[in-house]
């Protein structure tokens, strides 16, 4: 039984899928705290050659509220953004199929920012296809005052699970003898370099999922999810 757990991001990069793809469940934390200029409510896309940010904007709010907490902001205007991507990939190879994907992701009625990117995520899933089961760490019964490391054990241990994925970028994080003491393999999922052609500019790599949606039919971009990552 293989989890992986992350924060909830929005239209994050591809890693995040391969993720969620070569695990058995993937826990998304809902209660942990926002954090401001991370990855949570933004990410990149490519515009005139080069990467900038889109993001969703959010009600003033206090610092300390879970992600489960924050809502979108009141004069967010989801056409706003599609017209930003619009202006940004109308002339990408694969508008005309994702345009119609992107458009149902940022027209969810919900205003809550967990249950708006978790939106996103599934229907991103669905449609590529990955059948890996997702639950909220909420819902799972482990101590939730716990944190870092102790946290992340607990819930493998919640869930029975005997090894533990992570995204590459977490190798400091963890302490692979505290894991195999806790019955727990520690594995990282290191994303492999690819690049594709993004109109006529210089690659610009680790751009969102829609980047890759836009400008690759999704059968490679599939492939590239199951095979393009070492296991470390």
């Amino acid at each position: 039984m293989i989890v992986s757990i992350m924060q909830p991001y929005f239209l994050p990069y591809i890693g995040y899928f391969q993720l969620i793809e070569a695990a058995d469940i993937f826990v998304i934390y809902d209660h942990i705290k926002y954090t401001k200029k991370g990855w949570i409510n933004r990410n990149r896309l490519l515009l005139n050659g080069h990467d900038a940010f889109f993001s969703l904007p959010l009600k003033k709010s206090s610092d300390t509220l879970d992600v489960v907490e924050k809502e979108l902001a009141s004069d967010y205007e989801p056409e706003k953004l599609l017209r930003q991507f619009a202006g940004a990939y109308a002339r990408a190879p694969f508008f005309d199929e994702i345009f119609p994907l992107l458009t149902e992701i940022l027209m969810c009625q919900d205003r809550n920012l967990f249950h708006y990117i978790y939106h996103s995520v599934q229907l991103v899933c669905r449609y590529l296809d990955i059948q890996t089961e997702i639950r909220f760490s909420s819902e799972l019964s482990f101590n939730q005052e716990l944190k870092g490391q102790d946290k992340v054990i607990a819930i493998c241990q919640a869930l029975n699970a005997d090894r533990y994925m992570n995204a590459i970028g977490g190798t400091f994080l963890y302490d692979r003898q505290i894991f195999r003491e806790n019955q727990l393999e520690l594995q990282f999922l290191q994303p492999s370099p690819f690049e594709y052609p993004q109109f006529s500019a210089p690659f610009v790599p680790w751009l969102s999922i829609i980047d890759v949606l836009m400008f690759n039919p999704v059968v490679r971009v599939k492939q590239w999810i199951s095979d393009y990552y070492t296991i470390i």
